[in-house]
C-alpha cells in the first residue's frame, strides 16, 4: 500500500522532483498542494508530530523549485527509481520522433483490431438473440457491420508508412512550436533580468 502510495505521489507531478534535471525548476502552486497533502495524511496518521508538520509545511509553502521537495517527503515515501517518462517533445531527437510515430500507429493498430471485435461480437450477440429459434432463415447482417470494420483495420493494419510518416511531420510541427515558446520564454526571463530574492 505504502509503495503505491509513493508511486502514485511522484506520478503526481508534472516533473518527477527527484530529477536532477527538473531540479532547478520552479514549484508550481500545485507541486506544493500535492506534498502538503501528503503531509497532511501523515500527520492525520501519526507519522508526524505537530511540530514537524509545521515545519515541513512551511518549508514546502515556501518551496521555490522542485528540488526543495523531496528532501520534505524522504522519510514519508518509498524511493523508489525514477519513473521512465518521456523527454520533452522540444528536446527530442528524429530518432525519438520516429519511436513515437511507431507506437502511435501500434496504437492506432489496436484501436482499429478493437473496433473490428466489438462491433462484431455486439452485432454477432444481437442476432443469435434475435434469431435464435432460426438461424438458418434470416440474412446475416452482422457480416456487413464485419466487413466495414475489417476494412478499417486492414486500412490501418497496412498504412504502416503511410500513418507513421504523417505522424512524424506532427510532431515535427508541434516540437518546433515547443521550441518557439522556450526560446521566447528564455528571451522573456533574460528581458527581465535576475530574479529579486
Amino acid at each position: 500500500m505504502e509503495e503505491k502510495a509513493g508511486r502514485d505521489l511522484w506520478s503526481s507531478f508534472p516533473h518527477d522532483p527527484r530529477d536532477p534535471a527538473v531540479a532547478a525548476l520552479r514549484a508550481s502552486d500545485a507541486d506544493r498542494e500535492v506534498v502538503q497533502g501528503l503531509l497532511a495524511d501523515a500527520f492525520a496518521d501519526g507519522r508526524l508530530d505537530r511540530e514537524e508538520y509545521d515545519e515541513r509545511s512551511g518549508a514546502a509553502m515556501g518551496a521555490r523549485t522542485l528540488g526543495e521537495l523531496p528532501p520534505l517527503l524522504a522519510d514519508l515515501v518509498p524511493d523508489r527509481p525514477l519513473a521512465s517518462r518521456r523527454a520533452p517533445l522540444a528536446a527530442a531527437s528524429a530518432a525519438d520522433l520516429e519511436r513515437r510515430a511507431v507506437e502511435h500507429w501500434h496504437a492506432e493498430r489496436r484501436n482499429a483490431l478493437i473496433g473490428f471485435l466489438g462491433p462484431t461480437l455486439i452485432c454477432w450477440t444481437i442476432f443469435v438473440a434475435i434469431n435464435a429459434s432460426d438461424l438458418v432463415g434470416p440474412f446475416p447482417w452482422p457480416l456487413i457491420v464485419m466487413a466495414a470494420c475489417f476494412v478499417n483495420f486492414l486500412r490501418v493494419a497496412t498504412s504502416r508508412r503511410e500513418i507513421v510518416a504523417a505522424e512524424v511531420r506532427r510532431l515535427e510541427r508541434k516540437r518546433a512550436k515547443e521550441r518557439a515558446k522556450e526560446i521566447e520564454s528564455q528571451q522573456k526571463k533574460r528581458s527581465q533580468g535576475p530574479d529579486p530574492a
